[in-house]
């Protein structure tokens, strides 16, 4: 097997059904230097992430199956996976849906379309407060 040209720090959960989107997120993420898995259902996303264990999560809110707040619910509801960082993506930018993504329990709120420097910046921001939280409570 090949090594890669360079080690990934991060794995990144995209959970997206519109292909283009997870392309062009898929390159940005690599751009960091991040490893990417991909699904584009809600169920699917569960079971990867407890094979995958990634670092954080790309999750759009509309998806066929089950909503990304569905599946955000389901993943602070499990002491397995609580801690991941989830960074909900979504084309409805309306302050309620906003509040409410937060309310469920997302790391961070990106309305479509993303740019690289902010879907770095947020996150950056996310990886950053885990891994604080995680030295806290060592």
């Amino acid at each position: 097997m090949l090594e890669p040209r360079f080690p990934y720090r991060k794995t990144i959960l995209i959970v997206e059904d519109e292909p283009d989107t997870v392309e062009m997120l898929s390159e940005m993420m690599h751009l960091c230097g991040c490893q990417v898995v991909h699904t584009c259902r809600g169920h699917s996303a569960l079971e990867m992430i407890l094979t995958t264990k990634p670092d954080a999560l790309l999750l759009d809110v509309m998806l066929p199956d089950l909503s990304g707040l569905e599946v955000l619910r389901q993943i602070r509801n499990d002491p397995r996976l609580e801690q991941i960082p989830v960074i909900l993506v979504s084309g409805n930018c309306h302050p309620s849906n906003i509040r409410e993504g937060m309310m469920v329990g997302a790391s961070a709120y990106l309305t479509k379309p993303i740019s690289f420097s902010e879907l770095k910046e947020a996150l950056d921001g996310v990886v950053k407060k885990k891994a604080q939280t995680a030295g806290a409570s060592v």
